[in-house]
């Protein structure tokens, strides 16, 4: 694929790192580097055509599979992130729709969260939608609107609903601190209870070219991605069992997948 068309895209690759540091009851601090996607939905069939390294729902090096994601109905993941957006009242004008995310990587991947970016048709950012995924299966999502005008960093708030992890309580909130993707990205989480912040989680990179040039960078210096996240999530699970941290109970999942939060401003 020539860089002229990797540079009409609104697709890019993202390459940077992840930083956790939990601080109560104990200390606990995890770093690692990774690579995402930010897919243009309305991009995902010239991609698949595109790309000899990228392939849309079949198997390749680098692959997207719509059914990981949404109600994993397989179907046009566009029309459910609309559908999700108009039954929480907001007006989707057909503007586009970007997912940051981990693709698959020889057919595996797993997404502790992926976030779709909700644009109107004016470029103007319309919600951000969280999709949670925890090592259960279950997957959960949080709809969070943007108020027309607001600029970055986007700051929002949302009450957890969802069990992820089996040492963390569920009477907590995150607070959100968002800068939507350019030539550099950064997502930042706190999740806090009442006597205040107990884990924090930091997102970070730089945009590349999302050309079989870079997917062949990024997977010899990262051929194990998706592996690592995984082994990753339950080797840190055993150090924190070790420091004495205490199993929650898992709760049964929330009755419906997507939790919808009001905007910073309201």
């Amino acid at each position: 694929m020539s860089a002229r068309h990797s540079a009409l895209w609104h697709s890019a690759l993202y390459v940077g790192s992840v930083m956790h540091v939990r601080v109560r009851p104990k200390r606990h601090r995890l770093a690692y580097r990774l690579f995402s996607l930010l897919l243009d939905l309305d991009e995902l069939g010239a991609l698949d055509r595109e790309l000899r390294l990228f392939s849309l729902n079949r198997f390749n090096v680098f692959s997207l599979f719509e059914r990981d994601y949404g109600n994993g109905d397989g179907r046009s993941l566009k029309a459910h992130v609309e559908r999700l957006l108009g039954e929480a009242g907001l007006e989707a004008d057909g503007g586009p729709v970007r997912l940051l995310t981990m693709p698959r990587l020889f057919g595996y991947a797993f997404n502790p969260l992926s976030v779709y970016f909700c644009h109107r048709r004016d470029g103007s950012l319309l919600a951000l939608l969280y999709e949670v995924n925890n090592t259960f299966g279950q997957r959960h999502a949080y709809l969070i609107p943007v108020a027309r005008g607001e600029e970055a960093p986007l700051r929002q708030k949302a009450e957890k609903r969802f069990y992820v992890s089996p040492f963390m309580d569920m009477d907590l909130s995150y607070a959100f601190r968002v800068d939507p993707p350019g030539e550099a990205l950064r997502i930042a989480i706190l999740a806090s209870d009442a006597q205040g912040p107990v884990l924090s989680a930091v997102h970070t990179a730089r945009r590349r070219p999302l050309d079989d040039a870079g997917l062949a960078r990024v997977l010899l210096g990262q051929p194990l991605l998706t592996l690592k996240v995984i082994a990753g999530i339950h080797w840190e699970a055993l150090r924190i069992w070790l420091k004495g941290i205490r199993l929650r109970p898992r709760p049964p999942a929330p009755e419906h997948p997507v939790t919808v939060s009001p905007t910073h401003r309201s």
